[in-house]
């Protein structure tokens, strides 16, 4: 899940572009302050690491990770993440490696005037358990 699609056009700027291998296309966000994406996974996961592609100019400078390992409990923060306002892959991102089924991350400010996030490629490494 997304916080907003720009335009609420799914088919050219929605969540699913993210993960699509694909340089043409990316996830944009509509205006509005922290942005988020939610990833759910199917099985219980431990995290290690964030790799995430901004598009220069609409990206976060700060991103708060969020997890959670059980339907109805809370989010718990673990993490702070200052990204560079640039097109470069970052995988540099090592997050303390944690044990989840749920991940969110808030995307605090936007490098954007207007709020706006746009993301080619979020990649969570780690390994089932």
């Amino acid at each position: 899940r997304v916080s907003s699609v720009l335009n609420r056009d799914g088919k050219q700027f929605g969540k699913q572009h993210m993960f699509d291998g694909s340089e043409e296309t990316c996830w944009n966000s509509d205006q509005g302050t922290c942005q988020w994406v939610a990833l759910e996974f199917p099985s219980t996961v431990k995290v290690s690491q964030l790799h995430v592609q901004f598009q220069g100019g609409f990206s976060s400078r700060l991103c708060t990770l969020e997890a959670g390992c059980r339907a109805g409990e809370e989010l718990v923060k673990i993490s702070q993440l200052y990204p560079e306002d640039t097109n470069a892959m970052q995988i540099s991102f090592a997050v303390e490696e944690t044990v989840l089924d749920k991940l969110r991350i808030t995307f605090e400010s936007s490098t954007d005037f207007f709020g706006r996030v746009v993301v080619y490629h979020l990649g969570v490494l780690g390994e089932k358990l």
